[in-house]
């Protein structure tokens, strides 16, 4: 297939580590956006009603199911699940080797040489 000229720009973008952060990052934000929204649909549910069934509001469901939100707590998620008939579930996957000692090393306010 032949690559796109957004698809030659992104992978120029992504080898600024900074951009690649961010972007996968917004990726994760977005996975959680899209199953909540997803799972409230197949339930044949409303924002407004889920909301009354978490006894919270409309706008926080919105809010939950925004790709630009990042203030999702386990405790919401897991309420949100039970109400969806789901489950949670959180992965923590180790990043290659290397790239966490560069990484920390980015963050050091000095470096020593």
């Amino acid at each position: 297939m032949k690559k796109t000229n957004f698809d030659e720009y992104l992978a120029k973008q992504m080898e600024d580590p900074a951009f690649a952060t961010r972007f996968k990052e917004a990726g994760e934000a977005w996975d959680v956006a899209i199953q909540l929204a997803a799972l409230r649909e197949q339930a044949g549910l409303s924002q407004k009603e889920l909301a009354r069934k978490l006894k919270t509001t409309q706008q926080q469901i919105s809010r939950l199911e925004s790709p630009n939100y990042e203030g999702h707590s386990l405790s919401m998620l897991r309420r949100v699940a039970k109400a969806l008939h789901a489950r949670v579930r959180v992965v923590l996957e180790v990043d290659p080797p290397g790239k966490a000692a560069a990484l920390a090393e980015d963050r050091l306010p000095y470096r020593i040489k």
